[in-house]
């Protein structure tokens, strides 16, 4: 049963500063209006596009793209892999066979073959594609270091909240999972936009979501006595602490966060009916995709869909390709392909953005344990709008899904993609780093014109 739990009775003293961290993560530290009035005037910001959202399955390990949304049916056994293709609703667009949920409303996706940044590293890639920008090597001394804004958080930074007390980014169930899975926060942009972490599995009975309530014996009176004592504690360590710039955002979102009955709202999953959480699976896939659903039509810009890793090289304790996949595919595919029939079906679909990737594919060829290991140079990712063009492949690889045969496409790409669904142009949009320094949002990437209507 979903519970919304606070703190005992004995930890009512450290309510408010807990709750203020929590907060830190609630991404809603956005740009001012009059920032947004500059960017809407310079074209950096469309408020046309105010309203969209975006759900990122976020596939920590990188899949293989063999198995997955670009398999080689004609290829040699140790190339094509254990599985076979299916066709799809689009004529010639094949996905493998452990996807037939996705097949069936394929004429409602775009999948981009030709995404490509070459490196076969972790921590560079899981960097590279959740960021847009190429991360610190995994055996760098500064391999923890988050050098650009994820996407959620530029998109906080950029957006702000779209409804009042709800964070604009939020990551269900977790950030656990996958090697290197560290770069989904804000980097210079502030604490104030890293997201929301539920950090609790929507599929188990023990779900519940911390600091979304106060202790029953904490009246409100005392909450607001102590938000008043902490405002005159900060605006003086702000004087001394550039660190605590963040604060007051930390506050309005910590007390929007633990007096909104709409946010324990969002949250509760226990509010869908049974038979469709059937409909998406009782998995945390299906139900992790349902949550995220509640979030987007609730008022959460991005949300990230994080549940288990991908790193299937058959060795070093990870599973063999077929395992892999024959563990995680079924449930991604129904989770997914319920996604986007119950987004159509509430009307959101236009307005909602679909991703899946993770940071790099996997060797054509298979290894000597059945797996697939690293592969950088080619490999595909999935997008869903009724918002966009669709029901296409963008590029392709070559025979054996070794390279890019046609139409490359760059982790910055996708990233100016994502932030031109939402209205933001990527290239016109700087926020300073920790030395000042203008930081534009996308270099020189461009949204895919195929997709752009």
């Amino acid at each position: 049963m979903f519970k919304v739990a606070g703190s005992s009775a004995g930890d009512r003293e450290g309510i408010c500063r807990r709750s203020f961290l929590q907060a830190g993560v609630l991404g809603v530290g956005g740009i001012s209006l009059a920032e947004l009035v500059r960017m809407e005037a310079n074209g950096a910001v469309d408020s046309s596009a105010d309203g969209r959202s975006v759900i990122l399955f976020w596939l920590s390990g990188g899949p293989g793209h063999m198995e997955t949304w670009d398999p080689k049916p004609e290829a040699v056994s140790q190339y094509k892999g254990p599985f076979d293709a299916i066709e799809t609703a689009v004529p010639g667009m094949l996905f493998g066979e452990l996807m037939p949920n996705l097949a069936k409303v394929a004429d409602q996706l775009t999948v981009l073959r030709g995404v490509n940044h070459g490196s076969g590293d972790h921590t560079k890639g899981n960097h590279w594609m959740l960021t847009g920008y190429e991360g610190p090597a995994f055996n760098a001394p500064d391999n923890k270091v988050q050098r650009r804004p994820s996407m959620g958080s530029a998109v906080a930074r950029t957006l702000g909240q779209r409804v009042t007390g709800m964070p604009p980014y939020a990551a269900v169930p977790h950030l656990r999972g996958g090697t290197d899975n560290i770069f989904h926060y804000s980097a210079y942009l502030g604490g104030g936009t890293n997201p929301f972490n539920v950090n609790s599995d929507p599929n188990q009975s023990s779900y519940r979501v911390r600091n979304l309530a106060l202790p029953g014996d904490l009246p409100f009176g005392r909450l607001e006595d102590r938000r008043q004592l902490l405002q005159t504690i900060d605006s003086y360590r702000r004087r001394a602490d550039r660190g605590m710039t963040d604060m007051s955002a930390y506050q309005q979102a910590a007390f929007q966060l633990l007096t909104s009955r709409q946010v324990k709202t969002a949250f509760d999953i226990n509010q869908e009916s049974a038979a469709l959480r059937d409909v998406y699976g009782r998995h945390t896939f299906g139900q992790s995709a349902l949550l995220a659903r509640r979030l987007v039509e609730r008022g959460v810009r991005f949300v990230t869909v994080n549940c288990e890793p991908w790193d299937h090289h058959g060795t070093a304790n990870r599973f063999r390709t077929e395992e892999g996949a024959r563990k995680l595919i079924p449930p991604l595919d129904i989770a997914m392909a319920s996604l986007i029939g119950d987004l159509k079906q509430r009307g959101l679909f236009e307005k909602t953005l679909i991703v899946a990737m993770g940071e790099f594919g996997r060797t054509p060829k298979m290894n000597a344990a059945a797996g697939r290991d690293h592969w950088g140079h080619t490999f595909s990712v999935l997008m869903a709008s009724g918002g966009m063009n669709r029901g296409f492949p963008v590029g392709s690889s070559d025979a054996r899904g070794a390279y890019v045969r046609e139409r490359p496409l760059d982790p910055e790409d996708v990233a100016a993609t994502v932030y031109h669904f939402l209205g933001i142009d990527g290239q016109r949009t700087t926020f300073p780093d920790n030395t000042g320094r203008p930081m534009h949002l996308v270099d020189r990437g461009e949204a895919v014109r195929e997709l752009i209507r």
